[in-house]
């Protein structure tokens, strides 16, 4: 052999070897990638999205058994191996009242005792978001609730400043639900009477800086 030709040779092996090299990286990179997806499927019940879901709730009535805070309720069906279904109300995000790492917000349990007023007890229609996912980070039921007189309990909670709009997710409402907020805030309803900067959540001073109050 030549030395042009050893120097093809040793050329071409290293070629060889790296390309070795480059496809069990790619292959150990894909392993790692579906053993992660799998860990974050088994940490959050249901993914962001549960095939049966719309066949089971969507369009359909039943009764709120339990307020737990303004944005969040369960309804009088199983759901896995819960007795009830734990819906968190898509599009809008309410003051805290139960969190261990914010304790209770400002204007939390009045939009909490808002809501329970509102819909405990009461037969309600559920309605998913065809076109977004049906399960939050925690498994909970993302949904729109239409109350007995035909409004939606999302709707009423921002109407009347009991809620913000969740500007960190998007859904079919997400423009109205922001006309909805403006317009409450304009009106200084329900927390945006005398709300502080301070006293907004985290996520919105966060993501929205245009959005924070001048005070």
């Amino acid at each position: 052999m030549t030395g042009k030709s050893k120097i093809r040779y040793a050329a071409s092996r290293r070629r060889r070897n790296t390309i070795i090299v480059l496809l069990v990286l790619a292959a150990a990179l894909l392993i790692w990638l579906d053993h992660t997806s799998f860990i974050q499927q088994q940490a959050q019940p249901g993914g962001q999205t549960q095939p049966g879901d719309l066949g089971k709730y969507h369009a359909k009535s039943f009764a709120v058994v339990n307020v737990v805070d303004g944005d969040t309720l369960d309804i009088d069906i199983g759901d896995g191996k819960s007795e009830h279904t734990r819906i968190r109300l898509w599009g809008i995000d309410t003051p805290e009242t139960r969190s261990t790492k914010y304790g209770v917000m400002y204007f939390g349990p009045e939009a909490s005792e808002f809501a329970k007023q509102l819909a405990l007890g009461k037969e309600v229609t559920v309605y998913l978001d065809r076109q977004g996912r049906t399960r939050g980070k925690y498994g909970r039921l993302l949904a729109y609730v239409k109350l007995p007189d035909g409004s939606f309990l999302n709707e009423i909670l921002l109407t009347e400043g009991c809620a913000y709009t969740d500007l960190r997710f998007d859904h079919s409402f997400y423009h109205k639900y922001q006309s909805l907020q403006a317009t409450a805030r304009r009106n200084k309803k329900g927390l945006w009477e005398k709300v502080t900067r301070e006293q907004l959540p985290q996520w919105l001073q966060r993501e929205k800086p245009t959005l924070l109050l001048d005070k």
